[in-house]
């Protein structure tokens, strides 16, 4: 279409979109309210998403947590039923033997501890740990504090790490760091607190509940080599089946039980845990995006029946330009471009009410409620930008192609007899 053209045609959408006022903003209204529902819907779900990514984070990111089972399979003459009960040693055995691993822990635990500050004692859960455990599970010391070092493992230091609610329950509001802290009547020094974190999974307990003590000065003070957990982290997440075959292999070695038994060494894989969480939100997100979708179609069939209503009423004078020498384009043109009109501006005035809804509801504050921090915040993103643009592009052009090609098929002596 040349320049001159182009400038007709503008030139009529202009003249015809100004002869009902009323009826445009009305249809603009309808498509504002079905981008405001669609990308709220989609800030929500991405919001949701992401928080649930954090909160699956605090547990640690691709790991594997296994413990102590019993044989369900024979091996070797060894009959089936028997306890498989790894030690400490096999920290290192294993840390040796699976090169893929990117970091091996053992866990020692102490359901009932008792921890004396001052006149006042609490029970709680007490961890022996190795160092890699607070890189693997998410362990960060908030400001002030530290982590456990090799020279706490190596000369079995009287050392404790605690969880941020277990600090505040035992020393309110003052900096537990440095103090001495009694650990079943043995004094420890608080090296560090655990800097607060939300956390949606566990498997013994909220971290912020609970203390870690080097897994040496553990096993020193209760006389327990015996290993609750095993925690491995692979190299690459994608590695992670090769070393949990690999764990199972080494142990089975040592232990004596079939490598292929499951039940010999309990797993949790939060791998594959969480490639099923990403798909059970790409099916949340999706479901989400086809209402908001649905509920803008319904302000794209508004659009699309006024302009069939313009088409009709117009039957005469498009009729007229017709038989006056008018072409297709000079037709069809004005009605695209005014249902794609309406349609931008709808769903530019329907993403400015997201945009001003979604920053009132950050403004609101999430400490102290658990369940708006799980649930996260609505949050924009590029790909929702993307999918509300294409869906709006989409209904703009069907909502006034259709109009114009019914317009653009009219015959001119029909007209004469149209009232």
């Amino acid at each position: 279409m040349r320049a001159p053209r182009i400038g007709l045609v503008l030139t009529l959408f202009l003249r015809s979109s100004q002869v009902q006022k009323k009826r445009a903003i009305l249809t603009v209204a309808a498509i504002a309210w079905g981008s405001l529902s669609l990308v709220l819907l989609l800030a929500f779900g991405e919001g949701l998403k992401n928080q649930l990514d954090v909160a699956s984070a605090g547990l640690g990111r691709n790991i594997a947590i296994l413990w102590p089972g019993e044989t369900t399979k024979t091996w070797q003459g060894l009959p089936s039923g028997r306890p498989i009960r790894p030690k400490i040693e096999d920290i290192d055995l294993l840390a040796r033997r699976i090169p893929d691993a990117h970091a091996v822990s053992g866990e020692l635990r102490n359901w009932r501890t008792l921890y004396t500050q001052g006149a006042k004692s609490v029970n709680g859960r007490l961890t022996g740990a190795s160092l890699v455990y607070g890189e693997i599970r998410a362990h960060v010391a908030r400001e002030g504090g530290r982590w456990l070092n090799p020279l706490d493992e190596q000369l079995r230091r009287r050392v404790i790490f605690l969880g941020y609610e277990l600090a505040t329950d035992l020393y309110g509001d003052e900096e537990p760091v440095g103090t001495t802290l009694l650990v079943d009547q043995v004094p420890f020094t608080v090296v560090g607190v655990m800097k607060e974190k939300i956390q949606n999974s566990t498997y013994g307990g909220l971290d912020r509940d609970h203390a870690v003590i080097p897994i040496t000065t553990f096993y020193a003070q209760y006389g327990s080599d015996r290993l609750s957990n095993i925690v491995v982290k692979p190299t690459r997440p994608e590695l992670m089946p090769t070393v949990l075959e690999q764990v199972y292999s080494t142990l089975g070695a040592k232990y004596g039980f079939d490598p292929t038994d499951d039940r010999a060494m309990g797993t949790w894989d939060t791998v594959e845990g969480s490639e099923m969480m990403g798909n059970m939100m790409l099916g949340i997100q999706l479901f989400l995006g086809i209402i908001g979708a649905l509920t803008l179609v319904v302000g794209g069939i508004g659009v699309a029946n006024i302009m069939y209503a313009v088409v009709k009423e117009r039957t005469r004078e498009i009729g007229v330009k017709m038989a006056l020498g008018a072409r297709r384009g000079w037709i069809t043109w004005p009605f695209v471009l005014e249902g794609m009109t309406y349609t931008v501006l709808g769903g530019v005035v329907g993403l400015a009410m997201a945009v001003g809804v979604i920053f009132v509801l950050e403004l609101l504050p999430t400490e102290g409620n658990e369940a708006l921090q799980l649930l996260g915040k609505p949050t924009l993103s590029p790909a929702i930008g993307l999918a509300t643009a294409a869906v709006l592009g989409l209904i703009g052009v069907l909502a006034g192609y259709f109009p114009a090609r019914r317009a653009a098929s009219v015959d001119p002596v029909e007209t004469l007899r149209y009232e």
